[in-house]
């Protein structure tokens, strides 16, 4: 019970921390639509935001775990920290001086600091929650609660912005003031709180396994490239209907109703999707195995976005949502957007599926496996530029265009399902 009591505020935090990661990384795309129109640049342009965020795993993906394996969890912790302190302050500092490339910097610093936490959080969670059924039960609750904050900042930053095309990098300073206020008391508390360490020796000895010998198992190099086609699409459908619904050349909404509010909140519906997935996915988990899991909503998805392809953006539908002075209430939005909305409860499952299928047989090698699965998520910054760049070969049509690449995408993670993630050695 003591220790309990003990790691009550070290939990918070850790949970706290969740919660930044997806803050954090959501912000940048609607910080995109603002770099587009405050700098006068073409939409792949605007997503390099997004990319500098998603590169930056990439980069520090495997340093990452072995930095963890070498210094431990509480100073992993605090080098994240202190890093995400730079990359939001850099950002912040973007707005005074109104500088495109600042901006980039800092969300590519942003993007080392999601990097740490994302490979510290989890396990210092189920280590803090004393393992088992506990610490699971942690961790659950740390990605409940990523999941909100990923929808509550698209719908805040909708509303706190104003017309698109007079939105400013200093529009979003309170939220950046917010993240930053988050990672000072972070900070602090780890620094004087007591974290379990691990006593693993083979995760010390994890950096003597060569990654070229990960690449023997056929399985595992498919179910790596899917990862980074998951992610990809994962923030590229939501980014996309984002830009998609408040572009004022398209005229979407009446006079009085406030284009970015709507579409904040409109995209928000996809990540709260996400959060009722993972849920539902969660209680069907241990009765539904990974690869059947992944091929229904892999199916699903690609339905989905082939039908908001080819549907008619004349054909509307109500959708709850702010519109600003308004408040909440119904808007009618393309049926398109609407079957977007619903994908995320089809890649909310994805991730767990994808990576239990890839590691599934590697044994030692598993630890080396998630580093690299870890730099793989730069594919959340080069999947929505490519489809940024469709968006600006074809003008206003392109934004369904783009969606083709998605639809690719899934369909890749369908053929992982159904064939590539057949265990098999080389």
């Amino acid at each position: 019970m003591e220790k309990k009591q003990n790691n009550t505020i070290p939990i918070i935090v850790m949970i706290l921390l969740f919660g930044m990661i997806s803050f954090v990384t959501n912000l940048a795309s609607p910080m995109g639509d603002i770099l587009k129109h405050q700098f006068s640049i073409p939409n792949w342009q605007g997503t390099l935001g997004v990319f500098a965020n998603f590169i930056a795993y990439a980069v520090m993906g495997i340093p990452a775990g072995n930095l963890l394996q070498k210094r431990g969890y509480k100073t992993t912790a605090l080098i994240a920290v202190e890093v995400g302190v730079a990359g939001v302050g850099i950002q912040l500092l973007s707005g005074f001086a109104g500088s495109f490339g600042f901006y980039l910097l800092g969300a590519f610093v942003a993007g080392f600091s999601m990097c740490l936490l994302n490979t510290v959080v989890n396990p210092m969670l189920n280590r803090l929650g004393g393992g088992g059924n506990r610490g699971n039960q942690l961790i659950q609750l740390g990605g409940t609660f990523n999941s909100l904050c990923g929808t509550a900042v698209i719908v805040i930053t909708g509303l706190l912005i104003p017309e698109i095309a007079d939105a400013r990098i200093s529009d979003t300073f309170p939220l950046m003031a917010t993240a930053l206020a988050v990672f000072v008391l972070a900070f602090v508390v780890i620094l004087f709180s007591h974290i379990p360490e691990a006593d693993n020796p083979s995760a010390k000895t994890a950096d003597a396994v060569p990654l070229r010998e990960l690449f023997q198992f056929r399985h595992f190099v498919l179910g790596a490239v899917a990862i980074f086609i998951y992610v990809g699409v994962e923030v590229g459908t939501p980014k996309l209907l984002n830009q998609w619904l408040q572009d004022p050349a398209l005229h979407f909404f009446p006079d009085g109703v406030k284009a970015e509010a709507v579409a904040g909140s409109v995209t928000a519906f996809y990540w709260l999707l996400m959060l009722v997935g993972r849920l539902v996915g969660g209680l069907l988990g241990a009765k539904v195995s990974p690869r059947r899991m992944l091929a229904f909503v892999a199916t699903l998805a690609v339905a989905l976005v082939v039908a908001a392809i080819l549907i008619p953006t004349s054909t509307m539908v109500s959708f709850p949502g702010f519109n600003g002075a308004k408040g909440f209430g119904m808007n009618l939005i393309p049926l398109s957007a609407a079957l977007l909305v619903c994908v995320g409860l089809c890649t909310s499952v994805m991730w767990g599926g994808i990576f239990n299928l890839a590691v599934e047989g590697l044994g030692r090698y598993t630890e080396r496996a998630s580093g690299l699965f870890m730099a793989l998520v730069c594919g959340g910054g080069v999947l929505p530029l490519l489809m940024n760049g469709v968006v600006d070969i074809f003008g206003a049509s392109g934004y369904q265009h783009s969606y083709w690449v998605v639809v690719a995408g899934f369909a890749y993670i369908l053929f992982y399902a159904l064939a590539g993630s057949t265990p098999k050695k080389r």
